[in-house]
C-alpha cells in the first residue's frame, strides 16, 4: 500500500542552502560560547582565591641539596670545641658507627644585628640580613637517606609520586600570569636524589609540574622562533590543538591530552616573553654586582644570575621558584663526608652573596613583603666524624630559615642539645615546614586537597602544624 503523508508534513532531508539559511544565526552564538568559554578557562587558571587573606603571593625557595651542618652555619655549639677529638661512643644514627670522634667547627660565630642572633664566618652576608631571617634550629626528618629525605622534603612524603611543594602551591593559588609557568626551577642540569619527582605534580593536573629553565644563556632550548617562522609556527600550534582537542573528547576529558594542550599554548606564549624576562642586560650594574654576577669563579656568578632571575620571575608573577645548587664541590651539594672545610666554604663562597643581595633586591624594590624565600635542605650533618674533615648525614635535629612576607625576622625557634644531636625544644617536622609556608601564603594545609584513589590528599597528609612563633 502506498505511502501516504500527514499533512504538513515536510520531509527532514533539506539543501545545503536551506541548512545554512536555517542555522546561520547559530553560529555567532557557538563563536561566542567560545570565546566566553576561553575566558573562563584562562580566568581559572590566572587566580584562584586563598583561604585567607594573604600579602605573601610568591615562594622563593633556595634548595641547600645535600643537607648543611646545622654546627658549622647556624646553630653554634661551644660545648664541641672541649670535646673536639675526643672519642663519640653511642649513636641512634645507622650511618654514625664505627670509631668516630667529636668534631669541633671550623669556623667562628659571631653575633649580628640586633637581634643578636649568631651566624657562621661561613656566611658574611647573610649574616648581615639575620634580622629579617626567622632561623628554625629544630629541624627533624625521618630517614639519613638523601633520596628519601630529598623527595620528604620536597612532597612531604618519602615515597615518590606525590605532587611537588611548588605543585601544590601552583594548585592552590593559580598563576598571577598565564603567559609564564606557575611553578619553575632554575637548575644547573644536576637532578637531584629522589630525581625529576622532586618537581613532579604527581596526581595532581600535569599543568602544576615544574618548568625547568637553563641556569646561564637562553632559559629553555628553541624558545626564541626566527621571524619568517613564526605565522608557520602558529598554523601548526592551531593543527594540534585541533586534533589534541578531539582526542581528548574521544577519552572523556583525559587529563593528560588536556595538559598537552595547555602545555603547547603555555610554550607559545612564552616565547615573546621568557627572553625578555630573564634578559639580565636590562639590569644596573650595580644591581649585577650585588648578586655577585661580577665574580670570577663561574660556580658563584652562575648562582647569582639564579638568584636576579628569581627575582625577575617574581616581579613577572611566577607562583613558586626554586634555585638549585650551583656546580662545584661534591657535584654541587653539601654533602662532606669528607674535605668538609674546603667542599662547605665553596658553596657557601657560591651562595651567600647572591641569597642576601636577592633579600636586599627584594626589599629595595618593595617586593619582600610579597614574597617568601625559604633556605632549607633534607637534613643536617653529625656533629661527629670518622676522620677529622667530614661529618654524615644527620636528621635528628638541623636549621632551616625563612625570610620575607609575614616572617618574624630577628627570631630564633627551637633548638638541638648542647652537642647538636637531637631537636630538643620546639621539634619541627617538615610537615609542620610545609603547613607553615601554605599559611604564609593564605592557604589552609588542611583544606588545600585533591580527591586522588577515592579519598582526599594533603601536601602534609594528616600531619603538620603552623609554627605560628615565627610569623608576624
Amino acid at each position: 500500500m502506498p505511502a501516504t503523508r500527514c499533512p504538513g508534513f515536510r520531509s527532514p532531508a533539506l539543501s545545503r542552502r536551506e541548512l545554512l539559511a536555517t542555522t546561520a544565526n547559530g553560529f555567532g552564538s557557538i563563536a561566542l560560547a567560545g570565546l566566553l568559554a576561553e575566558q573562563n578557562v584562562a580566568a581559572a587558571e590566572m587566580t584562584r582565591q586563598p583561604h585567607r587573606s594573604s600579602r605573601v603571593k610568591n615562594v622563593i625557595f633556595c634548595f641547600m641539596d645535600g643537607g648543611v651542618s646545622h654546627v658549622d652555619s647556624f646553630d653554634p655549639k661551644p660545648q664541641l670545641d672541649a670535646l673536639d677529638g675526643k672519642p663519640f661512643t653511642e649513636s641512634k644514627n645507622p650511618t654514625a658507627n664505627g670509631n668516630r670522634q667529636w668534631l669541633k667547627s671550623p669556623w667562628t660565630f659571631h653575633q649580628h644585628g640586633e637581634s643578636g642572633i649568631p651566624v657562621s664566618s661561613l656566611f658574611p652576608h647573610i649574616a648581615r640580613c639575620v634580622d629579617d631571617l626567622a632561623v628554625i634550629r629544630s629541624m627533624k626528618a625521618d630517614l639519613p637517606i638523601h633520596s628519601t629525605g630529598v623527595l620528604f622534603l620536597h612532597t612531604g612524603s618519602n615515597n615518590a609520586g606525590r605532587p611537588s611543594l611548588g605543585s601544590w602551591v601552583n594548585y592552590g593559588l593559580g598563576s598571577e600570569n598565564r603567559n609564564l609557568p606557575g611553578f619553575v626551577v632554575l637548575s644547573f642540569g644536576v637532578v637531584p636524589c629522589g630525581g625529576l619527582e622532586n618537581f613532579s605534580n604527581g596526581f595532581l593536573p600535569a599543568s602544576h609540574q615544574a618548568t625547568m629553565f637553563q641556569a646561564d644563556g637562553l632559559p629553555i632550548d628553541n624558545i626564541h622562533p626566527a621571524d619568517n617562522i613564526a605565522r608557520i609556527q602558529q598554523t601548526k600550534l592551531a593543527l594540534l590543538q585541533s586534533e589534541d582537542a578531539a582526542f581528548s573528547r574521544s577519552l572523556a576529558g583525559n587529563d593528560a591530552v588536556e595538559s598537552a594542550i595547555r602545555n603547547y599554548e603555555m610554550a607559545y606564549r612564552m616565547q615573546s616573553l621568557v627572553p625578555d624576562v630573564l634578559d639580565l642586560s636590562r639590569e644596573t650594574e650595580a644591581t649585577q654586582q650585588l648578586y655577585g654576577i661580577d665574580s670570577k669563579v663561574p660556580s658563584q656568578r652562575l648562582y647569582g644570575i639564579q638568584c636576579l632571575r628569581a627575582r625577575r620571575l617574581v616581579e613577572s608573577g611566577v607562583r613558586f621558584i626554586e634555585i638549585t645548587c650551583p656546580p662545584g664541590a661534591s657535584n654541587g651539594t653539601w654533602d662532606q663526608h669528607g674535605d668538609l672545610k674546603n667542599g662547605h666554604q665553596k658553596n657557601a663562597l657560591d651562595t651567600d652573596q647572591a641569597i642576601a643581595g636577592l633579600i636586599c633586591d627584594l626589599k629595595a624594590r618593595g617586593l619582600f613583603d610579597e614574597t617568601l624565600i625559604v633556605w632549607a635542605g633534607e637534613f643536617g650533618r653529625t656533629p661527629h666524624s670518622a676522620g677529622r674533615d667530614g661529618r654524615d648525614h644527620h636528621p635528628e635535629g638541623f636549621t632551616v630559615w625563612l625570610a620575607g612576607g609575614g616572617v618574624r625576622g630577628g627570631t630564633i625557634y627551637g633548638a638541638t642539645d648542647e652537642l647538636g644531636m637531637q631537636a630538643v625544644d620546639h621539634v619541627t617536622t617538615m610537615h609542620d615546614l610545609h603547613a607553615t609556608i601554605l599559611h604564609l601564603l593564605g592557604l589552609d594545609h588542611e583544606r588545600l586537597t585533591y580527591r586522588f584513589a577515592g579519598r582526599d590528599f594533603r601536601l602534609t597528609d594528616v600531619h603538620g602544624h603552623v609554627i605560628h612563633d615565627v610569623l608576624m
